[in-house]
Order: structure tokens, then C-alpha cells, then sequence
């Protein structure tokens, strides 16, 4: 039972039993096993606590704000997320029919383009 194979409950104790080893566990007092019990729950309550307030905290902009910047992003990558922003933008825009606002868009693909090409 040495080798690195998974082992099966039913293994366990048929080599506890070809052991002889006895093996006895005393009821564990009522006090004690209060005790453990208010330390469990209290240990989960405060584990969901910081899980909330994790969750409050990365949902904050400064969170996104900071994360975003650890990305450390290329200039090229950044101008290929930039693209498919505007290009996204221009097909909301077309689709209602906001033409200045796809002027606008167009004259900011260029720019990103100009980007691109140079890093070509």
C-alpha cells in the first residue's frame, strides 16, 4: 500500500484490521463539542464576510482602475482593444442610425489604425 495508487476506504481498514491496531475514539464531551462547533461557525461567518467584502471591493471602479493598469499592456494592444471597442460602438451606431456619431468613430479608427500599422 506504499505505491502512489489511490487507495479505497475499504483498503484502509482492511490493513488497519491485518495491522491489529486498535483504534478507539472517546466520545468527545458535550462542553468540548460546543466549543468547536461556536469556533466552525464563527470561522465560516467571518470567511463570508471577507468574501463580501472582497467581492465589494473588486467591484469598485479605483479595483478596475488598478487592475487594469498591473496588465501592463503594449501600445499595439492596446490599440487592438481600442478597435474592437470602436468597431462594436459603430455597429451600435449604424444600426440606429447616429451617422455623426460613426463620423466621429471613423476618424478615432484611423488614428488607432495609423497605431497598428507602425507597430507592423
Amino acid at each position: 500500500m506504499t505505491d502512489n495508487k489511490r487507495v479505497t476506504n475499504k483498503q484502509i481498514l482492511n490493513e488497519i484490521k491485518n495491522q491489529k491496531v486498535n483504534i478507539t475514539i472517546d466520545p468527545m464531551p458535550e462542553a468540548e463539542l460546543n466549543a468547536l462547533a461556536i469556533k466552525i461557525v464563527s470561522r465560516m461567518v467571518k470567511l463570508k464576510s471577507m468574501e463580501d467584502w472582497f467581492d465589494h471591493v473588486n467591484r469598485s471602479d479605483i479595483a478596475g482602475a488598478v487592475a487594469y493598469k498591473d496588465l501592463e499592456l503594449t501600445e499595439e494592444e492596446e490599440a487592438l482593444g481600442e478597435a474592437a471597442k470602436l468597431m462594436t460602438l459603430m455597429n451600435l451606431f449604424q444600426e440606429d442610425e447616429q451617422y455623426e456619431k460613426c463620423a466621429i468613430i471613423k476618424g478615432r479608427m484611423e488614428q488607432v489604425n495609423k497605431i497598428l500599422r507602425k507597430k507592423k
